[in-house]
């Protein structure tokens, strides 16, 4: 079953006090990753905390494993947690530090060190056992807190923004590392991170939180090419919004581009949100030049970035971003280029 929530909300103060979580559901299958994703005070957090035991729901019910865990205290529930801040105890080695849930737990010594080693082993940390954690580095700690988690054998695991203390390849590195435990030990994860691209590639659910409701829920593909919302299609891939018009033989207009979105759309008001990957950026034009299915843009900004550069442009439908891989190409600030979209990296959505 793994984790499941019904109709949970969750407030702070009395009953007069706003909801933070506003009655959501979900599912986080026996063996899966689910990422909650959402802005800075969607309610994420809470909603992991509250999996944990270390936030009491206000109302609903959440069970893990098939048991009702609603009213359990954080030691009741077979769950570790593992923290943005790791939360190392400084005057420990590492195999302390790793061993430490268990000699509270009055695990026998001897089991308890014989794990420990194990655990280590798992993350990759054997022969660290003698070290401090200011010893070690970022990541090294964060493998020692997902050492610490692993060795209580949980069997729900989550994870609070993991990786937001790490540098990008660290990042990368790490992120890889938890998915490829989780899929090898068979974990029920839950996993909250403000971090799009990291839920795309380490999850099997994405869900996408706004406000304290769940906007949508699915894979990361349903999340990226059918976004249920303007917001989530906003907050998927860095896309911006524009407001444009479905027309009846399937088309979509955004001022003079006219493409076909992947998805059908009901006539009407639409808003698409395009990823700045999606803009093919044309030859440059002349003065007052307006080409068929071309975009006039004048570049404002350039930023180079070692395999592509970041470009922002003004437009007639208003700032545009593009990321173009086009290194070799001579931009100059100022030049009037005609934009496109091919249709790939565009969600349209009705408003």
């Amino acid at each position: 079953m793994g984790i499941q929530f019904k109709q949970v909300t969750k407030r702070y103060g009395g009953a007069d006090s706003p909801l933070v979580v506003q009655g959501i559901d979900f599912v986080v299958p026996k063996g899966s990753l689910t990422t909650i994703l959402g802005p800075s005070g969607c309610g994420k957090t809470t909603t992991l905390r509250m999996i944990a035991g270390l936030e009491a729901p206000t109302g609903g019910q959440i069970s893990i494993d098939g048991v009702d865990v609603t009213h359990l205290g954080p030691s009741e529930r077979n769950v570790s947690m593992v923290f943005q801040s790791y939360a190392l105890f400084p005057h420990m080695n590492v195999i302390g530090n790793v061993r430490y849930g268990l000699d509270v737990s009055g695990v026998h010594k001897t089991e308890a060190l014989e794990r420990a080693h194990k655990s280590l082993a798992l993350v990759g940390l054997a022969g660290y056992e003698e070290r401090l954690p200011s010893e070690l580095s970022g990541g090294q700690q964060q493998r020692v807190a997902l050492a610490r988690a692993l060795v209580l054998e949980p069997s729900v695991l989550l994870f609070d923004e993991p990786l937001s203390n790490l540098d990008a390849r660290l990042r990368r590195s790490m992120r890889d590392e938890i998915r490829h435990l989780q899929q090898r030990l068979g974990l029920t994860v839950a996993y909250v991170t403000h971090d799009q691209s990291e839920a795309l590639a380490v999850s099997d659910q994405i869900i996408v939180m706004e406000a304290g409701r769940i906007a949508q829920a699915g894979t990361p593909q349903d999340l990226y090419e059918r976004p249920a919302s303007a917001f989530v299609a906003g907050f998927m891939g860095e896309a911006v919004l524009f407001d444009g018009q479905s027309l009846a033989d399937g088309s979509v207009q955004l001022g003079p581009l006219r493409l076909l979105p992947r998805h059908p759309v009901a006539s009407g008001a639409v808003r698409a949100a395009v990823r700045p990957e999606a803009w093919l950026v044309g030859r440059e034009l002349a003065g007052g030049e307006q080409p068929a299915q071309m975009l006039p843009a004048q570049l404002k900004q350039c930023a180079y970035l070692g395999s592509f550069f970041e470009l922002t442009f003004e437009t007639e439908l208003g700032p545009v971003f593009v990321v173009s891989p086009e290194v070799e190409r001579d931009w100059r600030i100022g030049q009037v280029l005609a934009l496109s979209l091919p249709g790939q990296g565009v969600s349209v959505v009705a408003v």
